[in-house]
């Protein structure tokens, strides 16, 4: 394997085309295939090759893609006009019959971007430019779901072998995971796995592109100082992935600009309330967690802005709920702090509750996750210690710790989520705090439960009138907020770095829309 000094110095040789764009990241993209991953950064990627039936735009907007117009025929059938005059990067048309083929190939073993898609239960053609989407339930969240029904051509899949999603659990490739064939506003001209990927401009776009580039080049570069390097050395003209720790050297090099601003992911601390007796804890015969007012001793305990002060260098957003203020429907005034910082109410509430000594427990934290992760686990690990939470640490690598919290195998835990792909406030609600059920609940590692929030979130789910679904979630998110089901901690930054002049149009979901970027 090259050093960082000898992978800087190959990107850096030769010369970059004029509106050319090299950018960097820390890891490769998953597959080309656009519906073999759920993994954000794949689906990003593939975003600028595909597209589906709508669009996010930098402000998280939903906006028309493939399709130009839709309307609701009844609670559980949309109607979508596709959009006319499309071609895919072969030249052939883009039309309903690929809407209908991309439908069945999202039904196909290995496609787990069919969970993205909720009740959908059939896609049928009503004329060469028209489709219904029909659904179990009215699903109100159907534009957002649609931002990744990544259409294929049906006559190039069926040429090309592809009519089957790549299984990568399974690694069974499908020859979609390293050739393309999209709408979108970049086709793809080179694939090398761990090396690099480049992109030129596709134009016989349909949109009027804001972007200026010619040529793209992705360069995954896992190593964070070698990263930082190739950027100041102008081997690469931006990271999406600027260390925290990196930013005072790039804002005091003048040709080089930061970008940050709010993610969506909201980091937080959950607790095992389902068992009776906690996995990792000196208390035997009960579980403290269950109690309120142990849950609400560690909320007060933890001093959030020592946190974003002294560990996230004053980058990270105080979180007062679950759901990130940028998600839709996310009610913007829930997001104060319920409880102050103080040790002193920390203690008299573990003594109210039966622990006037505190107690021991196992505090599950990744340690190659989130920005800071260990750092922050350690600093709150002192913080409970104060008012007598014996903290066990269980800091791990990402894969032993996500087995770790998948498997329910936490007493007390940390956590983040984006309200992605989605970008909506009742996904949070769906996956992160109604009962873990075969289809609710996915993330909700400590299974926590509240029948009146599931019946809040469930009618959500169906409500199409947006005012009464808005005050739905606000009702359940509260609800979840004063039961303290977890203690919200912050929303990460995102920290974006590029050669000063660069216009990036980053957004909340962290996700660059090459569409969107100009070259000076």
């Amino acid at each position: 394997m090259a050093s960082a000094a000898a992978l800087v110095a190959m990107l850096a040789s030769g010369p970059i085309a004029a509106k050319s764009f090299t950018w960097a990241f820390s890891s490769d993209v998953m597959t080309l295939d656009p519906h073999a991953s759920n993994n954000t950064f794949t689906n990003a990627f593939v975003n600028n090759i595909y597209e589906g039936l709508t669009r996010h735009n930098a402000k998280i907007e939903i906006e028309p893609a493939l399709a130009e117009r839709w309307e609701i025929v009844s609670p559980t059938v949309w109607r979508f006009y596709l959009r006319r005059g499309v071609t895919f990067h072969d030249g052939s048309p883009f039309t309903a019959d690929d809407v209908v083929f991309t439908w069945a190939r999202m039904n196909t073993p290995g496609a787990l971007v069919r969970r993205t898609i909720g009740p959908v239960t059939e896609v049928r053609k009503v004329d060469d430019h028209t489709v219904e989407f029909v659904t179990s339930q009215p699903y109100p969240v159907l534009l957002s779901s649609l931002t990744h029904f990544f259409v294929m051509s049906k006559a190039w899949s069926e040429r090309n072998n592809a009519t089957t999603s790549s299984n990568l659990s399974d690694r069974q490739e499908s020859p979609a995971s390293r050739m393309a064939n999209g709408t979108g506003p970049f086709r793809l001209r080179l694939r090398e796995a761990d090396s690099r990927t480049v992109l030129e401009a596709n134009p016989s776009w349909w949109d009027r592109p804001v972007h200026n580039l010619t040529e793209v080049t992705y360069q995954p570069i896992r190593s964070a100082a070698t990263r930082t390097a190739a950027l100041l050395s102008g081997a690469i003209d931006a990271t999406v992935e600027l260390p925290l720790q990196d930013i005072p050297r790039v804002e005091a090099d003048p040709r080089l600009e930061v970008i940050q601003g709010p993610e969506l992911r909201t980091i937080y601390f959950g607790f095992d309330q389902f068992r009776d007796e906690l996995l990792y804890s000196d208390v035997k015969g009960r579980n403290p967690f269950k109690d309120i007012r142990v849950r609400q001793a560690i909320y007060q305990a933890i001093d959030v802005e020592t946190i974003r002060r002294q560990i996230m260098r004053g980058q990270s957003w105080p979180a007062g709920m679950m759901a990130s203020p940028f998600l839709t429907g996310a009610p913007q005034d829930l997001n104060q702090r319920l409880f102050p910082f103080d040790p002193e109410a920390s203690r008299r509430l573990l003594a109210e509750a039966g622990y006037p000594e505190g107690f021991a427990v196992g505090l599950s934290c990744p340690n190659d996750r989130y920005v800071y992760d260990e750092r922050i686990c350690l600093a709150v690990i002192a913080m409970l210690g104060r008012v007598g939470i014996r903290v066990q640490p269980q800091i791990e690598p990402l894969n032993v710790w996500s087995r770790r919290v998948n498997q329910h195998d936490v007493s007390m835990f940390m956590l983040g989520h984006a309200g992605l792909p989605l970008a909506d406030a009742w996904y949070v609600l769906s996956e992160v705090i109604q009962t873990k059920t075969d289809r609710t609940g996915g993330l909700n590692a400590g299974r926590y439960s509240n029948p009146r929030i599931d019946a809040l979130t469930q009618e959500a789910s169906r409500e199409t009138d947006e005012a009464k679904r808005r005050a739905l979630m606000r009702e359940a998110l509260d609800l979840e907020r004063r039961d303290i089901a977890h203690v919200p901690l912050h929303q990460q930054p995102i920290v974006w770095a590029a050669r000063r002049g660069i216009e990036l149009a980053q957004a909340p979901d962290n996700r660059l829309r090459l569409w969107l970027v100009r070259m000076p």
